[in-house]
């Protein structure tokens, strides 16, 4: 009779005792493993991309997978990518840092003849001036890093030696992007979009007599009373406008009503109910949702197109600087993001509370998930309060604004 588990009794030999061939097994597994760690630290770099690119474990949005096959080409454009991957020590990721710094913008197409260290170089030794800001290089830095790490995790590298490098950038984030002034918000709504003009498409910035209330009227005006997100705005369903406790609101979600499956929001933070100021409810929101509703419109804005990155807010934010220029109201450091820094502004000066303003513009409120502890508790605040907090907003002081509701009251 036996107890207990089976045990190989070469283990219980002395070693001298082993036969030569348990021997080299033990031997022959130990180069193996050598050999699997010596091809880790010698594959090339773009065999670790298409590994990192092809790994089914990614849950990317399409604008996040389009940016790292960016970065995966902009690797290889600066390291090679026959470069073993072991090559990337620290002082290779300091030259890389150096590289980076002085790389002149639009480099492929400013020094076509070039490669990126070849034309940082000369931007360096030439005193080039027209070089990528600081805060997109530590985007690129910031991409590269997450590449890196996971090398880490699968094995290939020990360490990423490109953690913690990051370029000094000069310029405050609060500097980098303000609201629209008020000069701006006036030539925004005295132009002929909002005045009077040819026709909604390319007649839209020349005088004439037609108001047209499609699109572009909308998702302008969406922004300035509700500091949503472009890509939020132009994602909306049609069914995404509705009531909330009897309160006309927006649906800011990833989840459709009608099946669509294109919505994407930026955080969790991100998921929210917007009640609708009294002053688009004047100017006729809800009638535009039901003229789109009648044509069996799913998309509140279909007629705006999905760009290369899944994003409708791509190709909207381009004619969007086009409208700028030609209502004469482009300034520095002011963009369509810069309605979401206004509503920011109108909260404060309506003097609503930061809890219910981090709310309503779906802004985390400190810690990662965008949550603190606190917001856990409770059910959270009633449809009926934000509609108040949204109401107390006011754009009495935007004349030309004034004078379009005024005209749709009539």
């Amino acid at each position: 009779m036996s107890i207990g588990l089976t045990v190989d009794p070469t283990l219980l030999q002395p070693l001298s005792q082993r036969s030569d061939q348990s021997l080299h097994t033990v031997e022959n597994s130990t180069l193996a493993r050598r050999g699997e760690v010596a091809e880790e630290k010698t594959i090339s770099v773009g065999a670790v991309l298409e590994r990192f690119l092809a790994d089914p474990t990614q849950d990317w949005s399409p604008r996040t997978r389009l940016a790292y096959e960016t970065t995966s080409r902009f690797m290889i454009s600066m390291i090679g990518a026959s470069t073993p991957i072991g090559h990337m020590t620290r002082a290779a990721c300091r030259e890389f840092l150096e590289t980076l710094r002085f790389l002149p913008k639009n480099a492929s197409r400013s020094f076509p003849d070039l490669t990126p260290k070849q034309a940082s170089d000369y931007a360096r030794s030439t005193g080039y001036e027209n070089v990528i800001s600081p805060s997109n290089a530590n985007i690129y830095i910031n991409k590269v890093c997450v590449v890196l790490n996971w090398a880490v995790r699968e094995g290939y590298l020990e360490r990423n030696h490109l953690k913690g490098l990051r370029l000094a950038d000069p310029i405050a984030r609060v500097d980098k992007r303000l609201p629209f002034s008020h000069l701006q918000l006036e030539a925004m709504f005295n132009a002929p979009l909002f005045t009077g003009c040819q026709d909604d498409e390319l007649g839209y910035a020349k005088a004439g007599g037609k108001r047209p209330r499609g699109t572009r009227f909308w998702v302008i005006l969406i922004a300035l009373y509700t500091g949503m997100r472009l890509n939020e705005i132009c994602q909306l369903d049609t069914a995404d406008v509705r009531a909330f406790e009897g309160i006309a609101c927006f649906s800011v979600s990833e989840r459709s009503l009608v099946g669509t499956d294109d919505k994407h929001l930026k955080t969790r933070s991100s998921e929210r109910v917007v009640p609708i100021h009294p002053d688009l409810l004047s100017l006729g929101i809800l009638d535009f949702v039901e003229q789109r509703n009648d044509a069996g419109h799913d998309k509140l804005f279909f007629d705006i197109c999905a760009g290369q990155d899944g994003f409708r807010s791509t190709a909207f934010s381009k004619w969007f600087v086009l409208f700028l220029i030609h209502a004469k109201a482009r300034e520095p450091k002011t963009s369509f993001h810069s309605f979401r820094h206004l509503f920011r502004d109108a909260l404060r000066q309506a003097k609503v509370s930061r809890e219910i303003a981090m709310i309503l513009g779906g802004w985390g409120t400190g810690t990662k998930s965008g949550l603190d502890v606190a917001d856990y508790y409770g059910k959270g605040f009633e449809i009926s309060v934000l509609a108040e907090a949204i109401e107390k907003l006011s754009f009495d002081h935007i004349n030309a604004l004034r004078a379009l509701i005024t005209s749709s009251k009539r």
